[in-house]
């Protein structure tokens, strides 16, 4: 196990290198090596986590080791579509360093399990855990598109042609995919948190517990929803969009790192060093 998620990590560092190697060299073969590094990676984790969960009986997000993989593993495989759907390989670039940095720090991490509880089987979990790291996946692909968005205006309004300009899509394409993956990782998010409420209902008896990361997680929802609402009724669209997107993903880090770490709830043992 330790050697394949090892070889897991290196392959990881592999594609980032390769797509880093494409933002400055623009070598064709160097996006080509990236992605398919990446996706035999995704294979590879693939394999792995149902391995372990066949192993343990359970979903393998019992600690901060085990959260990272998978969190690593969804934000891969979103990537992997996106830039299929969307031929936007600069984002593959800020990415898959960034699965990388996952995966380095999970391996630094303790690998062994909390205590068994029957909390970690549940039929509901399974699809909160996911559908809450598919919609965070996708708010840092946003995030990521809203940064080089303003990286993007910025050099046009100083009619700046260096090294950024002439690699990044243009302003309409940036705001264009950006409110994709808003869109869709509010959705996931809002199924997310409908089936976080059904599975607290089922383990401790009550929909709503007013735990620190239940409070925080609707903080998120609705910063994303006033995006959006803003986006379709009074047009906040490029800036104001990109800004938004950059804060919400703020947000969305401190619910997972601040409130974990910081403030004690249901979900501490999620990420229990």
């Amino acid at each position: 196990m330790e050697i394949v998620l090892t070889g897991i990590t290196t392959l990881y560092i592999f594609s980032a290198a390769c797509y880093l190697l494409h933002l400055f060299l623009q070598k064709k073969g160097f996006l080509q090596g990236g992605f398919y590094i990446l996706l035999a990676t995704f294979c590879l984790h693939t394999g792995l986590l149902v391995f372990a969960w066949i192993k343990n009986s359970h979903m393998p997000v019992t600690n901060l080791h085990e959260t990272l993989s998978v969190i690593s593993w969804v934000l891969c495989g979103i990537l992997l579509g996106f830039q299929h759907r969307y031929q936007m390989s600069i984002l593959g670039a800020f990415t898959a360093p960034l699965c990388a940095v996952c995966m380095l720090i999970a391996s630094y991490t303790p690998a062994v399990s909390v205590q068994y509880l029957n909390i970690y089987k549940s039929f509901w979990l399974f699809f909160h855990v996911l559908a809450i790291f598919s919609g965070e996946a996708f708010f840092a692909l946003a995030c990521i598109n809203g940064i080089l968005y303003l990286i993007q205006e910025d050099a046009i309004k100083k009619k700046r042609r260096g090294f950024f300009f002439n690699r990044l899509p243009s302003l309409d394409k940036l705001d264009a995919s950006g409110y994709v993956c808003i869109v869709a990782g509010f959705t996931l998010l809002s199924i997310g948190l409908v089936t976080g409420f059904v599975y607290a209902k089922v383990i401790w008896g009550k929909f709503l517990s007013w735990d620190p990361k239940e409070i925080w997680s609707a903080i998120t929802w609705l910063i994303y929803a006033a995006l959006i609402h803003e986006r379709l009724t009074v047009g906040w669209r490029g800036r104001k969009s990109a800004v938004m997107a950059i804060i919400g993903f703020a947000v969305i880090l401190f619910t997972f790192l601040g409130v974990n770490f910081l403030l004690k709830g249901h979900h501490g043992g999620f990420t229990q060093l």
